[in-house]
């Protein structure tokens, strides 16, 4: 199984694209998160209030999302039996979900209704595809931060910069700086793919997700130096 020492660059090359992923897929599905589902039901409860599309996608996301993972892990499980590379047969499915979801944002979109059909079956596609990234890191990237979820990371740099201050009593607990460098790294990238996906969004429209793929086709092929 790849650890994440040996493919350094990988975790956040899928942060970078998880980040553009999620955004563009929020300003083109009426606010439909395609990388972190838990906050669909937010935007559920929102759209419900007010009355706004996109009730029926939040609602399929986490469903769809599930479905994928447990199918993803015992697509790696199959293939780590047959001694196959498993980690860039996933990546590569990804690419294939990523590549689908971008023909199907450019032909169907914009998406004026987070209820149309259109809207729907793009959004599943790229919760599809982001939930293969999710199974996919921890299943075989496990010790590196997370590539989409930004909230539990956060929390443990600031319990490291608070250990920095201060260092904890208990014996044995390692410093805490490289595992901070790390983190904020990541937290970092993920932005930068955000903020990348808004302004090519602002510009370009559903053209902006001929980039996931784009990235995505780099991921499994990527290697650590010597």
């Amino acid at each position: 199984m790849p650890a994440a020492s040996s493919r350094p660059t990988l975790p956040l090359l899928l942060s970078l694209n998880a980040g553009f992923v999620d955004a563009a897929g929020f300003l083109a599905m009426q606010g439909l998160f395609t990388a972190h589902v838990t906050g669909n039901f937010v935007t559920l409860g929102a759209s419900l209030v007010f009355g706004t599309s996109g009730a029926v996608a939040k609602l399929l996301a986490l469903p769809v999302f599930c479905s994928v993972v447990i199918l993803t892990r015992l697509l790696s499980s199959a293939l780590l039996r047959l001694n196959r590379p498993a980690l860039t047969i996933i990546l590569g499915l990804k690419v294939v979900f990523l590549v689908a979801g971008a023909v199907l944002a450019i032909r169907l979109g914009p998406f004026v209704d987070g209820d149309a059909s259109k809207a729907v079956v793009t959004g599943m596609v790229l919760v599809a595809a982001m939930a293969i990234q999710n199974a996919a890191h921890r299943i075989h990237l496990g010790t590196a931060p997370p590539s989409t979820l930004m909230t539990g990371t956060t929390t443990q740099i600031m319990i490291d910069l608070a250990d920095m201050v201060h260092a904890p009593t208990t014996e044995n607990v390692s410093a805490p700086s490289a595992r901070l460098l790390a983190m904020s790294t990541n937290i970092a990238v993920f932005a930068a793919g955000c903020a990348t996906a808004a302004l090519l969004y602002a510009h370009v429209g559903v053209w902006c997700f001929v980039v996931p793929p784009v990235l995505g086709m780099v991921t499994p092929f990527l290697r650590a130096p010597g």
